[in-house]
């Protein structure tokens, strides 16, 4: 599997709580932060749940 880097671009502030759990299981919290995963189908699948609070970038 390819990995990817997703960084968190927008705040929790007022998110549903099965948002805010998404972006935690992700490993990002902060505004800004960064981690690199392998891109699997599951890690896609919560990626989609939050593409609105998070950017893609490929390795």
């Amino acid at each position: 599997m390819a990995k990817v880097k997703i960084t968190q671009t927008k705040s929790m502030i007022k998110r549903p709580e099965t948002q805010q759990l998404t972006i935690k299981s992700l490993g990002l919290g902060r505004l800004n932060q960064t981690v690199e995963v392998e891109y699997t189908p599951q890690i896609q699948g919560m990626v989609k749940k939050v593409s609105h609070l998070v950017s893609v970038t490929d390795l």
